[in-house]
């Protein structure tokens, strides 16, 4: 099956299998390897990517169902000259990552929050964040990259 569909601010067309789910695609067909499989359940948050700048758990959803639409990966984060989002560097500025297993998934989790309301209150970047599982790092140092990130994303507006 041929598919059409944006990636990472590029036009992409590939051939798929039918089963085939977003994840297995990205990392295998496009080589994008931040996306992490983990759980398989949708339960973790490690695979998630943005479609049309929502965040979905790639894991579950087959790619056939990206045809016509936008699909970010922290890989097209950064800016054209390679420039980290406020997200990525935020993350290293505040060391909210150990491994590095659950980063992508939870900077673009954060990335949704924030491109809808860069204004969040902890509570509301804590429900937000709730379906992405870190077992290393710790939540502390999540948040205050999240917030360190929200201002700086509320003063470029």
């Amino acid at each position: 099956m041929k598919i059409s569909f944006e990636l990472n601010r590029k036009p992409a067309t590939l051939d798929i299998e039918p089963r085939e789910t977003l994840a297995e695609m990205l990392r295998s067909r496009c080589r994008l390897t931040g996306v992490k499989i983990s759980c398989e359940a949708q339960v973790c948050g490690s695979c998630t990517v943005l479609v049309d700048a929502l965040p979905v758990s790639s894991c579950t959803l087959l790619a056939y169902e990206v045809r016509g639409k936008r699909v970010t990966t922290i890989e097209g984060l950064a800016d054209e000259s390679g420039r980290l989002h406020p997200l990525q560097q935020a993350f290293l500025d505040q060391f909210a990552f150990q491994c590095g297993f659950c980063t992508p998934g939870m900077i673009l989790a954060a990335k949704a929050l924030l491109d809808e309301n860069a204004a969040s209150t902890d509570a509301e970047i804590v429900a937000h964040m709730n379906g992405n599982l870190c077992r290393c790092t710790g939540y502390l140092p999540i948040l205050k990259a999240i917030r360190q990130a929200a201002g700086e994303l509320r003063g470029q507006k």
